[in-house]
């Protein structure tokens, strides 16, 4: 581990005049709040800042479910939300999508705000063994690419870079048209979690749209979300502890047994939380017979491109939509 200075604010507008930056390997400067991803980086050289600024006992760690929906402080953690009577109760694919990640340790600890802004698990960017990886070292390549990816994305990517976002959470919200409240030096501003990540591009190393000194402070969910037919379906190598090799965040509208309206999101095989429209539209006046939903999840592979080891991803998500769709609709 290199060594670096640690800032304790005495307030959070203390803490952003610092104007440290979250989620890019570049930045001398970051935030750290619950640090279960980011104290791994720093024991494994993956991340070298000069200064950490603790955001610990900064942030709102509030959970409120009222008319206008749920509202998350960012400091809240996974293991509150995810027991939260009324989470469970109205947003279950909020909880779901909690409990299918980590583990209870992990989630005792991490925070609301810290799971969006978790890094790749690509092998290549975890493994400093590597010197090629673009969102570690700006310019110095992608391994991946004509690498072992089985892990990597099949959508979103670009020749600098096939690393997928881990997030379970992140994949679920999107789902709900979530927005992400952020504040920072030039005031408070909102955000659609489906706009807050960014494609890699020519620049990989920018993941997020926060600027210098941005801080997540708390994630809304629209009150139309509550109560409708949800599930989270997480395929993965081993059944705990482990990151999604595809899933599928699933809301539903039903009209009997017809679908009115459908919103799904996919993780595990996209550069960020993907949302397909084009599968919910195709979607929309569906009853829930197999062979239709099948040929609306077909619609996802859309602009899919395979690497190699990961092309089975492409049919994988395609079941997933339609198994995820066929449990959601099966609920009373």
């Amino acid at each position: 581990m290199y060594p670096f200075a640690l800032e304790r604010p005495r307030d959070l507008n203390a803490a952003l005049a610092l104007r440290a930056q979250a989620g890019r390997n570049d930045a001398p400067v970051e935030y750290i709040a619950g640090g279960t991803d980011m104290v791994q980086l720093l024991q494994e050289n993956v991340r070298r800042p000069e200064k950490l600024v603790s955001l610990a006992g900064l942030l709102d760690d509030r959970i409120e479910v009222g008319p206008q929906g749920l509202r998350l402080g960012a400091a809240a953690t996974m293991a509150e939300v995810a027991a939260h009577a009324e989470v469970v109760e109205r947003f279950p694919i909020i909880a779901q999508a909690l409990l299918n990640s980590a583990s209870p340790q992990v989630r005792n600890q991490a925070t609301m705000g810290g799971n969006l802004l978790q890094r790749t698990r690509c092998p290549y960017f975890r493994d400093v063994g590597y010197v090629s990886c673009n969102k570690r070292v700006p310019g110095s390549g992608c391994s991946a690419i004509g690498g072992e990816n089985r892990w990597n994305a099949v959508l979103g990517t670009s020749e600098n870079c096939i690393a997928v976002n881990p997030s379970d959470l992140a994949v679920a919200l999107v789902a709900l048209d979530a927005v992400v409240e952020v504040g920072g030096p030039g005031g408070d501003r909102s955000i659609p979690l489906a706009d807050f990540h960014r494609l890699p591009g020519d620049t990989p190393h920018m993941e997020t749209v926060l600027e210098a000194g941005e801080v997540i402070t708390a994630i809304t969910v629209p009150a139309d979300a509550a109560g409708l037919r949800s599930h989270y379906l997480k395929v993965r190598d081993r059944a705990s502890f482990e990151f999604a090799v595809v899933s599928a965040a699933v809301a539903l509208d039903m009209d009997g047994s017809g679908i009115r309206r459908a919103r799904i999101a996919l993780g595990g095989v996209g550069t960020k939380p993907w949302r397909v429209p084009q599968v919910e539209t195709a979607m929309a006046g569906a009853s829930l017979e197999p062979a239709r939903l099948r040929q609306a999840a077909a619609l996802a592979a859309e602009g899919a491109q395979g690497q190699g080891h990961n092309d089975f991803k492409i049919e994988l998500m395609q079941r997933a939509i339609v198994r995820a769709v066929e449990i959601a609709g099966a609920r009373t």
